[in-house]
């Protein structure tokens, strides 16, 4: 069965296309308009290269999953009177307006999305066919059960938690004797009123008193945090609670009194300490909510989703503070992972928790975009601003970055997810903490925000002290970890100021041309550990295409790129 998911959100809008259990593909829109964070509509270039992909006609989608996110007017059937009129007045003159289907729900006071949405006219619009199965989704069980699907566990608390969705901001989740028991956070949410509690909302108005922005910036905060002392804290934490449920509270009337609170807390203070205030009230009252779960519900794993994960340093604290065996952080912890998530979500309510059970399967890469191959080089050699330097590119590409050189690697399919894991990584040597400064320059980039090494997974525990809880989120660069002390000061242009540092855990059957430069330049220098950056500049998503790579590599962000056939650079 081919299954098409679709996120609309606001922000991480994503189109993702499944042929039974398996991704076959996965494409953000952002990485396809060049806008970062693009969405409020529906993802109508995703899809189509979602399908273009897998080599799928828009007839052979048999089922579609959908998020409450934006939907054009149109689509919307429960519309009555002044609503209807100015519906038609907007369409008229090319003004319709787009809705939140979970913000429609809750007024219309259903949980079935489905009978408020026009599904025929969707699907005639999009070109799929009239029978095919039309069903949304929960949007935090859509966040929680990836973690469930690509573990091989047999109990888990699953934990999500974000700035909100489907009218909560937080899911618990216990799984164990075959079944998922919801504990917080279902569709019926949509029904009860809007809970004020939301850390990870605390979180991005402390991002916005910054002057960064919302939903968006966030890792800037996590950054500056390590140069800060969290003297705004206690200010911050009277407002917070947990009760014996593991559930957050807040005392907060409402979501822009608690904006108002955070501009004021942080109103004259330094903005070191003020994001050191705000990320330590995210762990302390996330541990403890965590750990109270754990409590009353013993087992062994903790899954993580939600954009609150994005934060690697209070993964880190999870993994280690927390009486589990291991911790897997989805990925795509943000928005973006929700289309797969609901992908699975359709599923398990097709085909019951047994089957969907023996149908899990490991997540080995986020390769999902399209893999333009030799295509790329043909491009390149087309392309009168660019010379092959090599046609050896793995020595030759480990030896350029051991001289000092910034590399950028252009293979496979371009990631799933916010964070580039090989396919799309600038590389460099990790020895000399000056490579940050002019890494920063060529990308735009901040200057307080560390870089992450790529090691082979055989050589991780030689480098980090990386517990046995972490090291499956390792893989995916979702988690920090200590740095051996004896490496500190080889690789301090990965290291942070606090001795931790973001690794991504890489083997060679998940992409030989990166882990064959790693390994080159293990060979020359004897370290075992890159620099690995996305390759984008700040505020640019990451590069999809040969012909955005060759005009980054024009543009003097990097000073070569590196295929699976050759070494490139600018005339």
């Amino acid at each position: 069965m081919v299954i098409l998911g679709i996120h609309p959100g606001y922000h991480d809008a994503i189109a993702v296309l499944h042929d039974e259990y398996r991704l076959v593909a996965a494409v953000q829109l952002e990485r396809l308009t060049r806008r970062k964070i693009d969405g409020g509509r529906v993802p109508v270039e995703s899809v189509a290269e979602c399908l273009a992909i897998a080599g799928v006609a828009p007839r052979g989608v048999e089922a579609v999953v959908l998020g409450r996110g934006a939907y054009p007017w149109r689509y919307f059937s429960h519309f009555t009177g002044s609503r209807v009129l100015e519906g038609k007045v907007r369409q008229i003159f090319g003004a319709e307006k787009h809705k939140s289907m979970e913000r429609e729900s809750i007024r219309a006071g259903v949980t079935d999305s489905g009978a408020i949405f026009d599904a025929a006219r969707f699907l005639a619009e999009l070109g799929l066919r009239p029978d095919c199965v039309v069903h949304f989704y929960n949007h935090h069980l859509a966040h929680a059960l990836p973690c469930l699907f690509h573990t091989a566990w047999d109990d888990a608390l699953l934990y999500t938690s974000d700035g909100g969705g489907d009218n909560v901001q937080y899911s618990h989740r216990v799984f164990r004797d075959g079944r998922i028991e919801t504990l917080d956070g279902g569709d019926a949410a949509l029904l009860e009123p809007l809970r004020i509690d939301s850390l990870g909302l605390a979180y991005g108005y402390a991002t916005q008193a910054l002057g960064f922005r919302i939903n968006r910036h966030e890792g800037k905060l996590t950054g500056l945090a390590a140069l800060g002392s969290p003297r705004r804290y206690e200010e911050l934490a009277k407002h917070f609670s947990v009760d014996d449920l593991g559930r957050v509270a807040s005392d907060f009337e409402s979501y822009p009194a608690m904006r108002r609170a955070i501009f004021a807390i942080a109103e004259g203070a330094a903005r070191e300490d003020v994001a050191a205030s705000v990320q330590k009230l995210l762990e302390a009252f996330t541990l403890t909510s965590v750990r109270r779960l754990l409590a009353a519900h013993p087992v062994r794993h903790l899954g993580l989703a939600g954009g609150v994960f994005g934060d690697v340093r209070l993964n880190q604290r999870l993994a280690e503070e927390c009486d589990i065996d291991e911790v897997f952080v989805y990925p795509a912890m943000s928005d973006a992972g929700l289309a797969a998530g609901g992908v699975l979500d359709f599923r398990l309510r097709r085909d019951g928790m047994e089957t969907w059970l023996a149908n899990r399967r490991p997540l080995e890469t986020l390769y999902y975009g399209r893999d333009f191959g030799a295509d790329a080089d043909r491009a390149f050699a087309a392309d009168a601003r660019l010379e092959k330097v090599s046609d050896n590119p793995t020595a030759d590409a480990a030896a350029l970055i051991a001289a000092g050189k910034i590399v950028a690697i252009f293979t496979k399919g371009m990631e799933y997810g916010p964070r580039a894991l090989g396919a799309r990584s600038i590389l460099a040597a990790p020895h000399d903490a000056a490579i940050n400064d002019e890494l920063n320059t060529r990308l735009s980039r901040t200057e307080f925000m560390p870089f992450a090494p790529v090691v082979a997974e055989d050589d991780a525990a030689r480098v980090f002290d990386l517990p046995e809880p972490s090291r499956t989120a390792a893989r995916f660069m979702t988690i920090t970890c200590a740095v051996r002390p004896a490496w500190r000061s080889r690789i301090p242009a990965v290291v942070h100021v606090d001795d931790t540092a973001r690794p991504q855990l890489i083997r060679r059957a998940d992409n030989a041309l990166y882990f064959d430069i790693l390994e080159n330049y293990k060979r020359i220098t004897g370290i075992p550990v890159l620099i690995n950056t996305s390759f984008n500049a700040h505020e640019e998503p990451i590069i999809n295409t040969p012909a955005e790579c060759a005009e980054a590599l024009v543009d003097d962000r990097v000073d070569y790129v590196v295929t699976d056939e050759a070494v490139w650079r600018s005339v």
